[in-house]
């Protein structure tokens, strides 16, 4: 009797292999890294500013110079990131949906910036956009001038933030449902309505992930900058110029009060565009 009733009770469940450790042992080397890597390095950086007075800092992050590299460094990387999600999704699009001879290479070029040192990159833009170099020759004559200026910012701004926008978007669109495109397609739906109430909205959290990536990646951006910017005072001059600068003048808490706004501005944009994208997924199965 006891064999049987033995053999009758349910066996006890396994719980399933995991390949990594237990959800504490990988919580806690989660949290040691992301403080030593991230928090430590940033807590360092607001401890140093929290040496100044408030009258030090407002001056040090408010001058005449500073101010004028905020708006220039925040909206040069608006721009580009803006430009990179119009042509990233084209560049993504072709890629996807088109074969032609070359395709893989085409594919390839695309990580170009990512793999590219930044001096590089700017040296060559420099070279390309300058009043004497292969493009700027014939466009200088006509008044259009690329290089050392806020043009030359905004362009080597684009050309290291496209990858983002291009590799985000890109796997979505592979995985993306063709038949609901041609549903909409019988149904009577013209090319713009299907991408606009088809596909738009199922690509529209990688297109914000994707410009928050280039934005943030432009923000911060120096090496292929400062070449091609001419870094005049007032003019051509950005936030990361002035950070290397106050370091070079050895004022370490000035330098460390500008850094912190940087970081102060693009946690906050950083932030309001998670937001967008959460408000985005929420909404995506929503009738239109």
């Amino acid at each position: 009797m006891l064999s049987r009733s033995a053999e009758a009770a349910p066996a006890k469940r396994r719980s399933p292999a995991r390949v990594l450790p237990g959800f504490k042992i990988t919580l806690g080397y989660t949290l040691m890294y992301l403080c030593l890597i991230v928090l430590i390095p940033l807590s360092a950086l607001v401890f140093k500013t929290f040496t100044l007075t408030w009258d030090q800092f407002w001056d040090a992050v408010t001058g005449p110079r500073v101010m004028a590299s905020y708006r220039l460094t925040f909206g040069a990387s608006l721009i580009a990131a803006l430009v990179n999600v119009v042509f990233g999704l084209l560049v993504a699009w072709v890629l996807v949906r088109y074969q032609f001879f070359g395709k893989k290479v085409v594919d390839a070029l695309v990580d170009l910036p990512f793999a590219l040192p930044t001096a590089v990159a700017g040296i060559s833009l420099t070279a390309l956009l300058a009043g004497n170099g292969w493009v700027g020759q014939y466009l200088e004559p006509m008044g259009i001038q690329l290089a050392f200026n806020a043009n030359g910012i905004v362009i080597a701004l684009i050309f290291i933030g496209l990858p983002f926008v291009v590799r985000t978007v890109q796997p979505v669109l592979e995985d993306a449902e063709k038949e609901l495109e041609e549903a909409a397609t019988c149904l009577g739906a013209s090319r713009w309505q299907t991408f606009r109430h088809v596909i738009f909205p199922s690509i529209a959290p990688a297109l914000l992930t994707g410009f928050a990536m280039a934005f943030a990646r432009a923000i911060g951006e120096y090496g292929s900058v400062i070449f091609i910017a001419g870094n005049m005072p007032m003019i051509s001059e950005i936030t990361p110029l002035i950070i290397i600068g106050k370091l070079e003048q050895y004022d370490y808490a000035g330098a460390t009060a500008v850094a912190t706004v940087m970081l102060g501005i693009s946690f906050i944009l950083l932030l309001v565009i998670n937001g967008l994208q959460t408000w985005q997924r929420r909404h995506a199965g929503a009738p239109i």
